[in-house]
C-alpha cells in the first residue's frame, strides 16, 4: 500500500499511512525503514519520498512479497490450465514464480527463464526441467541474452507462461529491463498459446521496454482489483480474460 501511494503522489506522511492502513504508528515508521533500505524511497521528516524513477525496476526482494494473495490465485487459476505432460517456457516474473511451487507435483516438461524458478522446482519428482544458457540479471538472476534467445529457439513449447512487469491497453505489455522484454517475446514466438499472469497493481501501467500488444495473449489471467471497464475491452479484442477468485 504504502508503494502504491508513492506511485501516486512523490511524497507520504506517517500521519496518513496510519489512517488508511489502521496499522500502529511504530508499525509504519518500521515498514519505511525496510523500503528505505531496499532503495525504494528516502526517509523525510514525518515520511518519506519516493525514490523510484519510472523506469527503474523495483527491487525483487520487494516485489515477491507485494500483492501475495492476488498472485497466489492467479498462479492457482493459471496451474488447472496447464494439463499434464505439456511441455511449458516459464517466465521470470515473480507470479510465474508462484506458479511453478504449484506445478512441482506435476508430470511436465519446463523451461525455466529465472534461476529463482530453476532452483524452485530443482527436485520436482516427475519434472523434466531443462535449463537454457544466458547471463542471470544480478538480484533478478532472470536468464537474458544471446544464449537464452538460442535455447528457446531451439525448442517448441506448448504453452508460455509470462509474468510481465506492466500492463496496458495503449502500450501492451511492457518490461523494466530490455534483455528481459527480448526474452519473453521469443518464449511467446516458440510457444502454441500464451498465458499472461496480471494482478491488478500492474494494469494501466507501462514499463520501458516493449513486450507485444495487449491482444496478442490468447489467455490473461488477473485478479478482481483490475480495472473492470478495461477487462471488458480487452475481452472485446479476443483475450479470454479470467478473474482469480
Amino acid at each position: 500500500m504504502i508503494v502504491d501511494r508513492l506511485r501516486a503522489a512523490d511524497r507520504v506522511t506517517v500521519h496518513e499511512l496510519v489512517e488508511v492502513t489502521a496499522a500502529s504508528d511504530m508499525t509504519v515508521r518500521r515498514d519505511l525503514d525496510f523500503l528505505a533500505a531496499q532503495g525504494v524511497l528516502k526517509r523525510v521528516h514525518g515520511g518519506a519520498v519516493s525514490a523510484m524513477p519510472s523506469g527503474l525496476e523495483p527491487p525483487y526482494s520487494l516485489r515477491v512479497q507485494a500483492a501475495l494473495a492476488a498472485k497466489q490465485a492467479i498462479a492457482q487459476a493459471a496451474a488447472a490450465h496447464i494439463r499434464d505432460g505439456e511441455t511449458i517456457v516459464l517466465d521470470s516474473g515473480t507470479t510465474a514464480l508462484e506458479t511453478a511451487k504449484l506445478l512441482h507435483d506435476r508430470a511436465l516438461t519446463v523451461m525455466p527463464l529465472s534461476l529463482h524458478i530453476a532452483h524452485e522446482l530443482s527436485d520436482a519428482p516427475r519434472i523434466r526441467l531443462l535449463v537454457p544458457g544466458g547471463e542471470a540479471r544480478k538480484g533478478e538472476l532472470s536468464l537474458v541474452g544471446p544464449l537464452t534467445i538460442a535455447s528457446l529457439r531451439a525448442l517448441r513449447f506448448d504453452t508460455a507462461v509470462l509474468s510481465p512487469c506492466a500492463f496496458s491497453l495503449d502500450a501492451g505489455l511492457t518490461a523494466f529491463d530490455l534483455g528481459d522484454a527480448e526474452v519473453k517475446q521469443e518464449a511467446m514466438n516458440v510457444a502454441a498459446r500464451t498465458i499472461v499472469l496480471a494482478d491488478g497493481a500492474k494494469w494501466d501501467r507501462a514499463a520501458l521496454a516493449y513486450v507485444c500488444p495487449a491482444d496478442r495473449p490468447d489467455l490473461l489471467i488477473t485478479d478482481k482489483s483490475a480495472p473492470e471497464d478495461q477487462r471488458t475491452m480487452l475481452a472485446q479484442r479476443g483475450v479470454l480474460v479470467e478473474v482469480a477468485p
